[in-house]
């Protein structure tokens, strides 16, 4: 299975691999914490939102977020060409073009 990813993505080493996985991990947790702050700011609750409104605005902002954290998390790691040419690919899948 790592060979297939290695082949799909690109990719030469195993320790890249564990990079790349390092950096979605690191990222995907950082987006959620960071996101908390924010919808409290705007006043985004539970307190006074619906709970289904509540959560889709949460995921639409831990989806922008997320995107901003990973590249900058992926230039820390020394992957953002990876990670650039990902975004852009997830970015192409929603109708936004480079």
């Amino acid at each position: 299975m790592i060979e297939k990813l290695k082949v799909r993505w690109g990719i030469n080493s195993n320790f890249q691999i564990l990079k790349i996985f390092v950096v979605f991990g690191i990222t995907g947790s950082t987006a959620a914490w960071v996101t908390h702050p924010i919808c409290d700011a705007f006043g985004i609750t539970t307190e006074n939102l619906n709970v289904f409104l509540y959560w889709t605005l949460r995921i639409i902002l831990i989806t922008v977020v997320y995107k901003f954290i990973l590249v900058f998390v992926a230039f820390i790691f020394g992957e953002f060409t990876f990670f650039w040419n990902f975004i852009k690919k997830f970015l192409a899948r929603m109708g936004v073009r480079f």
